[in-house]
């Protein structure tokens, strides 16, 4: 059975970091480019980093260039997301999702990823 299970989020102060992981069970993740959105209540579930299988190539929404670093254990079946710097409209459920294809080509539609977890909820808040 395959399962994306992310953990990490939390509350945290502006300013602060977190790190959220994506572990992977039931298939290899290193054959997948893996991506991470972000969906904040009332708004829709939006592209925040992708990296490709090998994690040679990298993509990042404007919004959160230069705070959060995607990257990935292989070996570890695991993706990680990085985040520094927190702001408050960082606030959302963070999910990862797993392509059919090794690439970030069409990282930002939906409909590019086979697999999807259930979410960790990142609340950015003084």
């Amino acid at each position: 059975q395959v399962q994306l299970v992310e953990s990490g989020g939390g509350l945290v102060q502006p300013g602060g970091s977190l790190r959220v992981s994506c572990a992977a069970s039931g298939f290899t993740l290193g054959n997948s480019a893996i991506a991470w959105f972000s969906q904040a209540p009332g708004k829709e579930r939006e592209g925040v980093s992708c990296i490709s299988s090998s994690g040679v190539t990298t993509y990042y929404a404007d919004s959160v260039k230069d705070r959060f670093t995607i990257s990935r254990d292989n070996a570890k079946n695991t993706v990680y997301l990085q985040m520094n710097s927190l702001k408050p409209e960082d606030t959302a459920v963070y999910y990862c999702a797993a392509a059919q294809v090794n690439i970030c080509g069409r990282w930002l539609a939906r409909n590019t990823y086979a697999f999807w977890g259930q979410g960790t909820q990142v609340s950015v808040s003084s």
